[in-house]
């Protein structure tokens, strides 16, 4: 006699009521995917609305009148955002609702206001750095889309975690070497081949995180769990110190010969709050901070690149500093276009955002401070909180140990550049001369952080596609 069939948790069929439920629970599986895409759906169209009033509002502020022809050129990337979440819809249906809309609102609300720049600068055609952005916002989308149908399971660049880290280094080493590097006017960050350039750093801190995340998977164990105990937080052995040494002799190397100090913050704090969320160990905090630090103050000492960032931040008012050449002009242009734009704002196409010097690119926080206000530039703050927040709990809710720390990685680097870029505008911190994401002129920027936005939703999707069991009632 053949055994009674069963159902797909062992179940007997003619048990009514527990058929009834699992039923109930597939309905439930099959259902959540619909409205997570639905509630996205209904995000962009308002994300995309308010970007193209923004524009508008910059058209009319600005020149009193619309011009048709940007907008329909700013309706190629709207249309590739559309395209983007009906790729989700294919192939990543549980990805997360809110990733997407808000960094196409930013997206949309950076290009409105580079557009306003070159208004006010008189720029137009592929002279004019909107019309730039919005061909760099195209090509991001693009590789974005490509990036979700290409990687259908992030597990796999665990296995090309020392690819990533090769690739990394190389991209840190490209704007020294002679003949492609691009030397700037502060920083050596930049690389070009023939009419192209980029900036290879925005990409290495992908490659590098995809590499952290690989390798403390790995070495787990011996960075959390051998060491001795002093005030109640266990410090680790000489021998376990070598990943972060040489994380730290990597950053401090791109202090000197890139004199970028931005950059360097950026990947030591990436690699040691990777290392915290592995080990669960403050005691790494406290070690990469002093190191950090320590190297600094040698750097500030030795260096006159980082003398003079410290002396126009400590020192920004003097009249000596403002006048002089790389002195703290911008800086201090910038603070007073904040405090122009008071509470409110003087209304987008209003204000003179263009009188500080790299106001599309560096110096957008400030434009967009002045002409949108302290309530404008909160509402910012609070879409990349909401951004990084969304990263930490695919983090949190991850099943294996890779993915969890790679979407914690990159959420957290976006949030430490936001935080680097803002903070150096406001006299917080030193200024450096990072791009805030998004919303700044720059293609490598605008593509490497699309990209990111493509990992966080195959990572999201993923979690949500873990096992669960179902229980009597519903889900587990």
């Amino acid at each position: 006699m053949s055994a009674p069939e069963t159902s797909a948790i062992g179940r007997p069929p003619e048990a009514g009521p527990r058929v009834s439920t699992f039923t109930g629970s597939i309905r439930i599986r099959l259902r959540a995917p619909a409205r997570r895409r639905n509630l996205e759906l209904f995000l962009l169209l308002i994300a995309l609305g308010l970007a193209a009033g923004a524009l508008a509002l910059v058209e009319l502020g600005a020149r009193g009148e619309t011009d048709a022809g940007m907008f329909a050129l700013a309706a190629v990337p709207a249309v590739l955002v559309l395209v983007l979440h009906l790729a989700e819809r294919v192939v990543a249906a549980e990805a997360d609702p809110f990733v997407v809309p808000i960094a196409s609102f930013l997206n949309g609300l950076g290009i409105a206001m580079i557009h306003r720049l070159d208004i006010a600068e008189g720029y137009e055609g592929w002279d004019a750095y909107g019309v730039r952005q919005v061909v760099w916002s195209s090509i991001a989308l693009v590789l974005a889309i490509t990036g979700l149908l290409v990687v259908r399971n992030h597990r796999v660049l665990q296995r090309y975690r020392f690819i990533a880290m090769f690739v990394g280094v190389v991209l840190l080493l490209l704007p020294v070497i002679p003949g492609i590097g691009d030397t700037g006017a502060n920083a050596d960050v930049w690389v070009r081949l023939g009419f192209f350039s980029f900036q290879p750093g925005e990409f290495a801190k992908i490659a590098l995180a995809v590499f952290f995340a690989g390798y403390l998977v790995t070495a787990r164990d011996s960075l959390s769990m051998v060491g001795r105990k002093v005030l109640g937080l266990r410090f680790p052995r000489a021998r376990d110190l070598g990943p972060i040494l040489v994380v730290w002799v990597l950053s401090m190397g791109v202090i000197v010969i890139q004199r970028d100090l931005g950059t360097a913050l950026l990947y030591f704090g990436l690699f040691l709050v990777m290392l915290y969320v592995a080990t669960g160990r403050g005691s790494w905090i406290l070690i990469g901070l002093a190191l950090f630090a320590g190297g600094a103050w040698v750097a500030t000492r030795i260096l006159p690149y980082v003398q003079g960032r410290f002396r126009n931040w400590l020192d920004a008012f003097n009249p000596e500093i403002y006048e002089a050449s790389g002195g703290s002009f911008q800086l201090v242009q910038g603070l007073f276009g904040l405090a122009d734009g008071g509470l409110v704002g003087t209304g987008l196409g209003r204000g003179r955002p263009d009188i500080v010097p790299l106001a599309e690119s560096d110096y957008i926080v400030a434009s967009l401070g002045e002409e949108l206000g302290l309530i404008g530039l909160f509402a910012i703050l609070c879409l990349y909180l909401v951004f990084v927040a969304r990263g930490f709990r695919i983090g949190v809710a991850g099943q294996d140990d890779f993915g969890r720390l790679l979407a914690v990685g990159l959420s957290f680097v976006v949030g430490l550049q936001v935080f680097i870029v803002i903070g150096g505008v406001t006299r917080v911190i030193p200024l450096t001369g990072l791009t805030t994401p998004f919303l700044a002129a720059g293609g490598s920027s605008l593509v490497a952080n699309w990209i990111i936005v493509a990992l966080l939703l195959r990572l999201s999707d993923s979690v949500r596609q873990q096992p669960h069991a179902v229980v009597e009632g519903g889900q587990a």
